[in-house]
């Protein structure tokens, strides 16, 4: 029985992680702003599970000036671009010192998301 305790709370955990995500994304694509942003860090994480399986997770991190003159740093969010247009991995030509095309929300400035370079 404890078991599938832990497991529901986990599936909550990651439900309710994947609908505010999505609720957040659909904020900055209606009401976010567009800017440019500079890849300032880029971060790879490793872990190694019990089979010796390596995975790999690589964080990047822009550095941008929102509207009113504040500089921000911020992790760029994974995934696809909001609008999906990037016809490639969507970081394959991320790197320290790229220059990417951002969107973000005034009152959130430290949440940012890739848009494609059209």
């Amino acid at each position: 029985m404890p078991f599938y305790f832990i497991f529901a709370v986990i599936a909550v955990v990651i439900s309710v992680f994947v609908i505010r995500t999505a609720k957040r994304n659909k904020e900055i694509n209606q009401n976010g702003i567009e800017t440019f942003a500079v890849v300032t860090r880029v971060k790879k994480n490793e872990s190694v599970d019990s089979d010796g399986f390596v995975s790999v997770s690589t964080l990047f991190y822009v550095t941008y000036q929102t509207q009113d003159g504040q500089t921000v740093e911020a992790q760029l969010a994974s995934g696809k671009s909001i609008d999906n247009r990037i016809g490639r991995a969507w970081d394959d030509d991320l790197h320290e010192g790229s220059r990417v095309r951002i969107k973000y929300l005034p009152a959130k400035p430290n949440y940012v998301i890739r848009l494609s370079e059209d």
